[in-house]
């Protein structure tokens, strides 16, 4: 069977978590294959929500297997926590779940290490988490980190000390204070906790799932345009979060892949640093924030917003290869008189159709107007229902990326979705 990939195809915060939710039901098997605790993916479902930081977003579904992949970092603290917090919900998460060996694991001193870097940098902070993402997947390419695996071996407490040492000595270039002790004892809890799941070698059992005829939907976190390689280096995160990341993310040859879904919103957001050339200063960012609620379901800072940009959304459907578009939180641009959508850029006084190399460059978008359709989409349950107005912005966006949009969300519910 194949491997589907739902992933962002923005600066992240697209609504991946209800998507994979909402599609979970039709797959039985979800898979995390890159980021950490640096997701936030927000689920809303029979009045209850959660946001869901490293267990896939599948686990509330009663037959899905749920696999969190080796390009996965996993903060034990956090995964401890939020677990309890699923078991509550009476979901039975160790038998829906299954842990990568490979996993690396983020360490009380990778937050402080991660502090310490984004306070030197000033002015030209990156806008980091402060999860300890970085400096995990710097450990791990430096091939220095620790990995879930390593927790089963007998020599584990050596190993964690002699990394701990190590970045001890590092923080000694940074005039930081910290306490090499923070956290310590809870992470080590933490570790005791993690053992009593199922930590397995991940890349077989995917491949042996495929093998058996079960599709496998793999969640991406972040977004397209936050890849390390692809994205708007150097304020991005520290992993691929584009579809190839999937591959290398769980061990599965491009062969498999099948449907790949991008997920967007009908605007923008951003969180943190960085360029974003459709940003809006006014009030009506103003009113796109407190409609949308754009706050980071993870750090709970405001997050940027801005008008869409078809630039760069064709530059993420090219990278990705997307098959299928979902349009999120369309709602949200309910009460506008005019939606505007950037369909190309002013760069030195030219017009350009392509993203540009440097991030410092000054961008101008040029826009496309299109009437606001004024009327209340959360209601609606079936495309027929939808205004027209809405349906020729839909219909646009369609014909300029050569995608057609087979979700659209229209509020934050499982139910508030409509499946063309």
């Amino acid at each position: 069977m194949t491997l589907d990939v739902v992933l962002g195809l923005q600066w992240g915060d697209e609504g991946k978590g209800k998507i994979v939710d909402v599609l979970a039901d039709t797959y039985p098997v979800i898979a995390r294959f890159q980021g950490g605790p640096n997701a936030g993916h927000s689920l809303h479902f029979e009045g209850n929500k959660i946001v869901l930081h490293t267990v896939p977003s599948g686990v509330f579904r009663q037959n899905a297997t749920n696999i969190i992949g080796n390009g996965v970092v996993l903060d034990p603290i956090i995964f401890k926590k939020e677990c309890e917090t699923i078991v509550k919900m009476g979901v039975p998460v160790r038998e829906r779940l299954a842990i990568s060996k490979k996993t690396h694991l983020i360490l009380p001193t990778h937050r402080i290490i991660d502090a310490a870097q984004e306070g030197a940098k000033g002015a030209s902070k990156i806008g980091s988490t402060l999860k300890g993402i970085a400096p995990t997947y710097e450990d791990k390419i430096g091939r220095n980190g620790l990995r879930i695996g390593d927790i089963l071996a007998p020599d584990f407490i050596s190993k964690y000390n002699a990394l701990k040492e190590k970045h001890i000595a590092y923080l000694k270039q940074y005039d930081f204070e910290y306490d090499p002790m923070q956290d310590e004892a809870e992470w080590l809890e933490a570790v005791e906790y993690l053992r009593s799941f199922n930590i397995v070698d991940s890349e077989y059992l995917v491949n042996e799932l495929l093998g058996s005829g079960k599709k496998v939907l793999a969640e991406g976190a972040q977004g397209t345009m936050l890849d390390v390689d692809f994205g708007s280096y150097p304020f991005v995160t520290s992993s691929s979060t584009i579809c190839a990341g999937a591959c290398t993310g769980l061990g599965v040859s491009p062969k498999h892949v099948g449907r790949v879904y991008g997920i967007f919103k009908a605007y923008c957001t951003r969180v943190g640093s960085g360029p974003f050339p459709t940003e809006i200063f006014d009030e009506t960012g103003e009113e796109i924030r407190r409609r949308g609620f754009e706050f980071g379901a993870t750090t709970g800072r405001p997050r940027r917003t801005g008008w869409l940009d078809l630039v760069a959304l064709k530059y993420a459907i090219m990278i990705n290869g997307v098959t299928d578009l979902i349009m999120m939180k369309s709602d949200v641009l309910d009460t506008f008189d005019t939606i505007k959508v950037a369909t190309s850029y002013i760069v030195d006084g030219k017009n350009h159709s392509q993203m540009p190399y440097g991030v410092d460059a000054e961008v101008t978008p040029v826009y496309r107007e299109f009437p606001g359709w004024k009327r209340d989409l959360s209601k609606a349950r079936k495309e027929e229902e939808l205004p027209s107005e809405f349906l020729s912005y839909v219909k646009f966006i369609e014909q300029e990326t050569g995608v057609s949009i087979k979700i659209i969300s229209i509020g934050p519910d499982r139910d508030q979705t409509i499946i063309r």
